[in-house]
């Protein structure tokens, strides 16, 4: 890490330790999202990093942004994946929106004040994006949007939503993105999910009903949807890759200073070779992942993205998030199995880790689709 970096990771763990490692297990277990905890990240310029001054955000770069998500997902998954979607929204609205819209939408996003949400999956589109019903009519002066969302982070919460819905034919060219704000009438909300993990972060449905959005609402034009969506969605690979990262981390560190103190047969089990093998293949994927999520976050700020990087990034994180996570509750044993410690509120955000921005199986779709590519061209 550079200088910069590093004084960023220094005052997020000053802040995370201070303000959100109090209230974690407490929060999780009420599934309480605490906004004041967001607004004074937002204060300290933590929820517009990537943004333009003239915005309200920070002008620094996507690799800045992993090392900032990397260190708050270290006591808090859910609040890191709530600025990293939040930060979604915010790259969408300031590459495809016009002055007026950029001027209106993003200083509340930049400053913490508000949250945005990404809105794509429905019942019947999770993997498959492109098979989306929710319909966009239009009518005198803008749209009448019917149907709805699931599955949407940050739901009930945020007030601006970017929402995909239909305004042509089948298929991704049919596809075309909305700027809707919350308590416009005919948007309301669904149920709650009630989730394994990320209990913190509410996941709702989204619900339309003729529910009316002004022409001016419409992002760069009609049918555009779909690569607006894939365009934050590629870039959200990366961000969630580093969000994993931090989970693996901390459980990594869990795991080390137990073994380190627990005794058993008169030596401490850290002294076992079995446990030593295992924390330190938990190392070495935990940097290989980091190294990948700094790549691909390298690339797009040398504005050279690399897709397959960025899902090989998210891929190789996640998956080691879910493995190392599960290791370090095995290495505490029967206390790691319970509320006792935090190894297992991170085993269970690790795991939709593994699902969301794409699930892993779809990573795996793209990078092959990238290799054929590549292949077939040379």
């Amino acid at each position: 890490m550079n200088e910069l970096q590093t004084e960023l990771k220094n005052q997020l763990e000053k802040f995370r330790l201070a303000k959100i490692e109090p209230h974690m297990e407490h929060d999780d277990e009420t599934e309480e999202f605490r906004m004041d905890i967001f607004n004074e990240l937002g204060s300290l310029g933590f929820c517009g990093m990537t943004l333009p001054e003239e915005y309200g955000g920070m002008g620094m770069s996507y690799e800045d942004f992993t090392v900032a998500l990397c260190e708050i997902a270290k006591s808090s998954v859910a609040y890191a994946v709530t600025i990293s979607v939040s930060a979604m929204v915010q790259s969408i609205l300031n590459t495809f929106g016009n002055e007026d819209q950029k001027k209106k939408y993003l200083p509340a996003l930049t400053s913490g004040q508000e949250i945005g949400a990404f809105c794509l999956s429905e019942s019947g589109a999770g993997s498959d994006a492109a098979a989306l019903v929710t319909t966009a009519k239009k009518t005198e002066g803008g749209y009448i949007l019917n149907g709805s969302k699931i599955w949407i982070t940050s739901g009930g919460i945020a007030k601006t939503y970017i929402v995909m819905a239909r305004t042509g034919g089948d298929g991704a060219k049919g596809v075309s993105a909305f700027i809707v704000r919350d308590g416009t009438p005919g948007f309301t909300y669904g149920k709650k999910e009630k989730k394994m993990g990320w209990r913190v972060s509410p996941t709702r449905e989204l619900i339309f009903q003729n529910c009316f959005i002004p022409a001016e609402n419409l992002l760069a034009a009609e049918g555009e949807g779909f690569k607006i969506a894939m365009a934050g969605l590629d870039k959200g690979r990366f961000t969630i890759g580093s969000i994993a990262v931090g989970c693996s981390e901390r459980a990594l560190d869990e795991a080390v200073k137990y073994a380190l103190t627990r005794q058993q047969f008169k030596q401490a089990i850290f002294d076992f070779q079995g446990l030593q093998f295992m924390m330190a293949d938990m190392a070495t994927e935990i940097e290989c992942s980091r190294l990948l999520v700094k790549e691909a976050a390298r690339n797009y700020d040398n504005n050279t993205p690399d897709a397959k990087l960025a899902c090989m990034a998210k891929l190789k994180a996640t998956d080691t998030a879910m493995k190392v996570t599960t290791d370090a509750v095995q290495i505490l044993g029967g206390v790691g199995y319970t509320k006792e410690y935090p190894v297992e509120r991170f085993m269970r955000d690790a795991k939709v880790l593994q699902i969301v921005e794409g699930t892993n199986q779809v990573q795996r779709v793209v990078i092959a689709r990238n290799l054929k590519k590549e292949y077939t061209t040379h």
